[in-house]
């Protein structure tokens, strides 16, 4: 039997067990959900509209030994050509999309924009959390790459994480029991971050307002507008990735549809017909230049998922 009559059994089989919110979709497109918008397609796509579809989503998985992917809002991946195979399940429905003030905190659910987060702590005057404001991604996706911008980054900013493992048990866990690094947080390889609170300082809105602005600024003035996928590379310890690719250049080589941004140089950028090949081959051009004329190991900060 092919995967595409198996994943439209799945479907079905599936969407008996949800609520009537839940969304479920066989052989889903995956581009149009990466801000690359580029990617093959999802046996399986699926939208949780509350915890307990989430459990049930990966109850199904483990029956059927399928594999499961997490996809926030796809702003830092890159999905592969032939998909992904499996389940894949995005936290995007109205009870993960929500977020609470609580005095100096903010009780965010993990499909949460960064953007809203970043405007309703200005809107409760709470500083500290203005840099998410450029980051365009979810809570459950900062939390998992430990995202950062303009010198903050997101575990600085936690309090808690609600999680929930792969046999559908939830909790909460302080912030001092999920350890994180660099662009990453190991537990959430495992677990699935379903929300989080988030702590600020008390401070006046228009104070904070500036200080957004002033970001907002700073980003459209040095990252490109064509879609992409953020930085491609982690920073190495000799220099920042983006003046390693000016120093070599290689702004504006191209591939197929894909092309290093001519305005910062750890973009790649899809120019119109991008496929994630083109990207991918790009991606080895600009290590090898960094391998071989500089002696310098390019390791990847974009998250590669999916078959060629």
């Amino acid at each position: 039997m092919s995967t595409e009559i198996n994943s439209s059994e799945w479907s079905r089989d599936l969407a008996a067990r949800l609520s009537a919110d839940a969304v479920v979709q066989w052989d889903h497109p995956l581009a149009k959900r990466t801000t690359l918008r580029v990617g093959g397609r999802a046996d399986l796509y699926s939208e949780p509209a509350s915890e307990e579809d989430l459990r049930l989503i990966l109850q199904f998985a483990r029956e059927r030994d399928l594999p499961v992917t997490l996809l926030g809002r796809g702003s830092n991946l890159l999905i592969r050509d032939a998909g992904i195979r499996g389940v894949v399940i995005c936290l995007a429905r109205p009870a993960f999309s929500q977020i609470v003030v609580e005095g100096s905190r903010l009780r965010c659910g993990a499909g949460v924009r960064l953007k809203a987060v970043s405007v309703e702590a200005r809107r409760a005057g709470l500083a500290g959390l203005e840099f998410l404001e450029g980051i365009p991604g979810s809570v459950g996706g900062a939390l998992r790459m430990n995202a950062g911008a303009m010198g903050g980054w997101m575990f600085q900013v936690v309090e808690s994480v609600r999680l929930m493992d792969r046999s559908g048990l939830a909790c909460d866990l302080p912030v001092a029991e999920v350890p994180s690094q660099y662009r990453s947080c190991p537990l959430l390889k495992t677990q699935i971050a379903v929300g989080a609170v988030l702590v600020g300082a008390i401070a006046s809105a228009p104070e904070v307002a500036e200080r957004m602005a002033k970001y907002s600024a700073k980003r459209w003035e040095s990252q490109p507008s064509q879609p992409s996928a953020g930085c491609i590379f982690k920073n190495p310890e000799e220099m920042p990735a983006g003046k390693l690719i000016d120093e070599l250049g290689l702004k504006g080589k191209r591939l197929g549809g894909a092309m290093v941004s001519e305005l910062h140089g750890n973009f790649i950028v899809n120019t119109g017909a991008a496929t994630a090949s083109d990207v991918l081959n790009l991606i080895e051009v600009v290590r090898e230049a960094a391998r071989s004329r500089r002696g310098i190991e390019l390791e990847t900060e974009v998250q590669i998922l999916g078959e060629d």
